[in-house]
């Protein structure tokens, strides 16, 4: 039993981009992976609470990266549990090269879903073994305040709470492919659709340094969402684009999503 689990992962060419670098809906789910797998390690898996119909959901991650890894490259990922609480569990990652160089670290707040209310279950039911909590501090910065964004055409915009989107609504139905185990859509599936929202060319030209996601709501099969984007300078050095996917029959956000971009060198 340890606080730490790493793993190394050779990059194969399927599992990369098109400029060549490590796929971020991969390292998603590479991070969905090794955090199982250490909870499992330690007694509060999943496995742990099948019994009660309760299970990890993921609430908050945030990929913050210095470089990513290329083709045939590989890279190790360390996970830890940096605090936790009796509702949520904040859970950190550093993404290493062989020499272990941190290329880039990530932060998450899961919380445990009671799968038939489909609400937080808290995790007073889980005994957390002494000594595992708090080996070290992840140097990437919290997520801050999220601003709703709302359409092109509207005319409430209050600077402090809302942000206009840039460009028209866009449209997606989440399909089968799109769910996971709990029968709700899968965090990878959410990434790949807020990557697919700017076009190779703008990928060619820039590079995602870090990507926010904050889950407000669960969203299932045939959901119908309005894709809101609020993009600041495309044209800039660094640039910040504000996402918000909403339900398109009562316009409830379900993600709200932030990606800062770099131009490429």
């Amino acid at each position: 039993m340890h606080n730490e689990l790493s793993e190394s992962f050779f990059l194969s060419a399927g599992e990369v981009n098109a400029e060549g670098e490590l796929l971020i809906p991969i390292l998603t789910s590479k991070i969905i992976d090794i955090a199982t797998a250490h909870a499992n390690s330690l007694g509060i898996g999943n496995p742990a609470m099948a019994h009660l119909g309760l299970g990890w959901v993921l609430s908050r991650l945030t990929i913050e990266m210095r470089r990513w890894p290329k083709a045939n490259e590989t890279y190790t990922l360390t996970t830890w549990i940096e605090s936790w609480n009796r509702h949520f569990s904040l859970r950190s990652f550093q993404i290493s090269d062989p020499e272990g160089n941190a290329l880039g670290y990530a932060r998450s707040v899961w919380m445990v879903m009671d799968t038939r209310t489909r609400e937080n279950a808290g995790l007073s039911h889980l005994t957390l073994p002494e000594g595992m909590t708090g080996s070290r501090e992840c140097p990437i910065d919290r997520q801050a305040k999220h601003l709703a964004v709302v359409d092109i055409d509207s005319a409430e915009v209050n600077s402090r709470t809302t942000i206009r989107a840039t460009r028209p609504a866009g449209h997606h139905t989440f399909q089968y492919c799109d769910l996971d185990f709990y029968r709700h859509v899968n965090t990878v599936r959410y990434v790949s659709l807020l990557l697919n929202q700017f076009p190779l060319e703008y990928h060619d030209k820039n590079v995602a340094r870090r990507l926010e996601l904050n889950f407000l709501h669960e969203a299932g099969y045939g959901e119908m969402l309005d894709i809101l984007v609020a993009h600041d300078s495309e044209e800039e050095e660094n640039s910040l684009a504000s996402i918000s996917l909403n339900d398109s029959t009562s316009g409830s956000p379900i993600l709200f999503a932030r990606l800062a971009f770099q131009k490429r060198r």
